[in-house]
């Protein structure tokens, strides 16, 4: 075994029951395989920060902002705390929803890992079946042959195979998700660390693809497993609750063009955009606020701005937001 003096990031917000569970699954961990847990309570309005000050754990400890700042923003501020506050080498990040299957910490703490900046688990939902939103990423975009293949051959080219999942060795990716994430100290000092801006979406993407690319390739270990019990998927639509509409549609400039560049992710952008638009109609009675969304989005989007606060972007679900 290698010594990897561990500790976990949790970002939660007004969930205080799906916290409740990941807590419990990580307290069962041996202190051994896990030295800390932070939780980051992104302002919670339901009684989570009460109820965190109940428990009594020496190996927990919570860091509670003065606003919600979103996934990234919490992602962003633990990571900052962990690396700057304790002794931690590696931090494992993860949703208030999604949690370690028994044993992923021992698993992780089992074999050499500093071949690699950044490690990714095996996510699936409850049921075992493969998560998608936390599939791990292949970058594609080498190249301009192998950047049109990708955009011929859509989606599948972008994430690893399912066959991996089911694999006994390690392989390399290029980046991840936020669930089941294992983040060196190299990974921050290489990196930096996620813009917390993007609110939601994007920002593992966008960290996880540059971390791959600034630090070589990263590791996928099939034998390390998180189950992610979430309720909903960004992958069909109308989107709920309606004001993600504007961080999916914003946060994909970004991403767009760092993988293909400034004008091909651009272009990319304004294509998918259109498509975006014709979606109104499934929105029904708010296809107005919809529109006003997505017409936000766009224009910050191009203009590659991340200064929109969250209560200026639900403020547009009413029409009452100020406009640019």
């Amino acid at each position: 075994m290698t010594e990897t003096r561990l500790w976990a990031v949790v970002v939660t917000f007004d969930r205080r029951d799906l916290l409740a569970v990941t807590l419990r699954r990580l307290l069962e961990s041996d202190p051994v395989d896990l030295a800390g847990i932070l939780v980051v309570d992104n302002a919670s309005t339901d009684g989570t920060g009460a109820w965190l000050a109940g428990l009594k754990d020496p190996r927990l400890r919570v860091l509670t902002l003065s606003r919600n700042q979103g996934g990234a923003g919490g992602f962003e501020a633990g990571l900052r705390h962990v690396m700057e506050k304790t002794d931690a080498r590696w931090v494992c990040l993860m949703d208030d929803d999604a949690r370690p299957v028994a044993g992923a910490f021992a698993r992780f703490r089992a074999r050499r890992r500093e071949d690699r900046a950044a490690w990714f688990a095996a996510v699936t939902y409850p049921d075992g079946a493969i998560c998608e939103m936390n599939r791990p990423l292949l970058d594609p975009f080498g190249n301009a042959r192998s950047t049109i293949a990708a955009l011929i051959r859509g989606r599948e080219t972008f994430h690893l195979s399912p066959d991996a999942f089911r694999a006994s060795d390690p392989v390399d990716i290029d980046g991840g998700s936020f669930v089941g994430a294992f983040l060196s100290r190299r990974a921050v000092e290489v990196a930096g660390y996620p813009d917390g801006r993007f609110f939601i979406y994007g920002d593992d993407t966008t960290y996880t693809l540059r971390l791959g690319r600034l630090a070589g390739p990263l590791g996928f270990d099939p034998a390390i497993r998180f189950e992610h019990d979430c309720g909903t998927t960004i992958a069909g639509t109308p989107v709920r609750p309606l004001w993600k509409v504007f961080y999916l549609y914003r946060n994909r400039a970004m991403v767009y063009r760092q993988t293909v560049g400034r004008a091909l992710g651009t272009a990319i952008y304004l294509g998918l955009g259109a498509v975006w638009r014709l979606r109104a109609g499934r929105y029904g009675t708010d296809r107005a606020a919809y529109l006003r969304l997505w017409r936000a989005a766009m224009s910050d989007g191009l203009a590659g701005r991340l200064d929109r606060d969250f209560d200026a972007v639900r403020a547009l679900i009413s029409g009452s937001g100020p406009g640019r």
